[in-house]
């Protein structure tokens, strides 16, 4: 785990961050609806995976500013900003209706996510254990395929005072919008490091994106 320790003093979001870590805590969440027509071409035309390949697009929107990327060691009170963080997916089961959360770590090369992810995914569908781990796992952030309905909102709640700053995503299924196919996704924040615009900034990066990915690809 690599991190560097943000001067507070020095800190763009300095006001911000003391008055929603000290005055008022508290998390902002917002739900919207992308565009994923041409991710879902691409998925299809390749024979690869929606599921991962979004994954791998959210997981790289993530770790494109520090915003995304801070955390807080509350022993020493310090605010920090992790080199990189990995998406904790979770395998949901059939037979017991439960969950397993995957820990995948992300590589800014696609196949290697890709490939490392497929695998993950496999092994975990051997287990019902929980087993979440999030002391030994704290440059982690949460993602989370909510995959029975196309929802419009979704709130994600922590207990209040809570400095738990890593990002938590979740989407649901996509539907058919004047010809396209739009699905939601909801990101939750601390506001002590993040505000409306960075929220809705995740947004309209995985919507570049992903037109980036299939262009390339």
């Amino acid at each position: 785990m690599n991190y560097k320790i943000i001067n507070k003093t020095k800190y763009y979001r300095g006001g911000v961050f003391r008055h929603f870590s000290e005055d008022c805590k508290c998390s902002v969440s917002m739900t919207s609806r992308i565009d994923v027509t041409t991710l879902h071409e691409f998925s299809k035309c390749t024979g690869t995976k929606f599921y991962i390949n979004f994954l791998y697009i959210l997981a790289k929107v993530m770790n494109s500013r520090e915003d995304y990327r801070m955390g807080y060691l509350w022993q020493t009170k310090e605010l920090i900003c992790f080199d990189k963080i990995n998406p904790t997916q979770y395998i949901f089961h059939e037979d017991t209706e439960t969950c397993s959360p995957v820990y995948t770590e992300y590589f800014e090369d696609y196949q290697l996510f890709y490939d490392a992810c497929a695998k993950d995914i496999e092994k975990a569908k051997q287990t019902r254990n929980y087993g979440l781990d999030m002391e030994n796992h704290p440059d982690w952030f949460d993602a989370s395929y909510i995959s029975w309905c196309s929802y419009d909102s979704l709130n994600v709640e922590l207990p209040d005072g809570h400095l738990y700053f890593q990002p938590i995503v979740n989407w649901g299924k996509y539907r058919s919008e004047n010809g396209c196919l739009m699905m939601p996704v909801s990101v939750r924040m601390n506001h002590a490091i993040a505000d409306g615009y960075l929220i809705a900034k995740v947004f309209y990066l995985l919507e570049k994106e992903i037109e980036s990915f299939a262009q390339i690809k």
